[in-house]
């Protein structure tokens, strides 16, 4: 009997109108991963922040034509490893499924669509590189809240041989169609996270800093690299240098920055307009000799290719949670880590 694979690839989600740009932060805010506070008081928390950000918000996403643009890049990525994957493995057949956290399709319903194609397993695939129980970790429990399929799970890729190499493509492709310019400065530009869920044991700072030596040692020696953390909201003490003030030293030092999104295979928001708009503004006020944005991964082969080896690995042991080489990657520091310490 023909193995019938669901694959599916966990995303944020963003609003597909101005109308839903509510909504959609009213159900990122009362995840408990991203505001750790019971109910009630989680909702109303919710709700307030939603309110305040909106009009913001809603001014972003216009810039952007009034939707995001991440679940038609996410449909784009699942054609293609469907693809991928059926030169791998012709004797199963595959269906990939975007399935975001906080607007549609949401997890439960691609649970549900899974579940009626007739898929007899499915595998986990985060557009996550790194894992954290903020992103990766709070899709897995809103999946496994969902649905009873049999199901094997891929956990992160940081530093994978392909995937490292796709952002390295992507930045050497900036660096050129920016004139080649000489000793630039390469900024990896992660999301940020409040430093207390660091705290907590979550991998995911340690995750970026794997990903940015991996991709670092694939570009010339003679480039600075430096590692910087985006999008902070809010009082909390955050991971630390801000992009913000990497672009500020660039400035300071007369050095051109070429700025890699290192944790974002999609572009969206934060790479549309907080990089390609604010921050190149900034670039501007700080008096950064120039500044260049490496794409996002999308589509591009070799991110294709990574996660395909990923979801064949995964095929060949189901049931199992896999990082990039079948096991635990993280020290045992770090609590969060969806493997025991003793895994292998």
């Amino acid at each position: 009997m023909t193995r019938k694979i669901a694959v599916i690839l966990f995303n944020l989600g963003g609003p597909d109108s101005l109308e839903a740009v509510r909504p959609f932060l009213v159900n990122l805010f009362s995840d408990r991963a991203i505001i750790d506070l019971p109910q009630p008081l989680r909702g109303v928390i919710a709700r307030t922040l939603a309110n305040r950000r909106k009009h913001e918000a809603q001014l972003n996403y216009a810039h952007m034509g009034g939707r995001s643009p991440i679940l038609p890049e996410t449909q784009a990525q699942a054609r293609a490893l469907e693809e991928a994957l059926a030169k791998r493995m012709p004797d199963a057949e595959f269906k990939c499924w975007p399935a975001m956290r906080y607007w549609r399709p949401f997890i439960e319903d691609v649970a549900r669509k899974a579940e009626a194609w007739g898929a007899s397993e499915a595998v986990l695939a985060p557009l996550y590189p790194q894992y954290s129980s903020t992103t990766t970790g709070s899709s897995l429990v809103a999946w496994r809240k969902a649905s009873a399929l049999p199901a094997s799970t891929v956990c992160c890729y940081p530093a994978g041989a392909n995937f490292a190499r796709a952002h390295a493509d992507a930045i050497l492709e900036a660096w050129r169609a920016g004139g080649e310019p000489a000793n630039p400065r390469v900024i990896f530009s992660a999301h940020g996270l409040p430093l207390r869920v660091i705290e907590r044991g979550d991998p995911y700072q340690w995750q970026v800093e794997q990903s940015v030596a991996a991709v670092s040692a694939l570009l010339p020696a003679d480039w600075d690299k430096r590692i910087a953390y985006q999008s902070r909201v809010g009082p909390l003490k955050w991971l630390e240098p801000s992009t913000l003030d990497e672009l500020a030293a660039a400035g300071q030092d007369q050095v051109g920055v070429i700025v890699s999104p290192i944790a974002f295979v999609s572009e969206h928001i934060e790479t549309l307009v907080e990089l390609d708009r604010d921050y190149a503004q900034s670039a501007v006020s700080f008096d950064v000799p120039y500044y260049l944005r490496a794409k996002a991964l999308g589509a591009a082969e070799r991110f294709i290719d990574a996660l395909a080896e990923l979801v064949e690995r995964a095929c060949a042991l189901p049931g199992r949670v896999q990082s990039e080489s079948g096991g635990r990657i993280c020290p045992a520091a770090f609590g969060l880590c969806p493997h025991r310490p003793n895994e292998g």
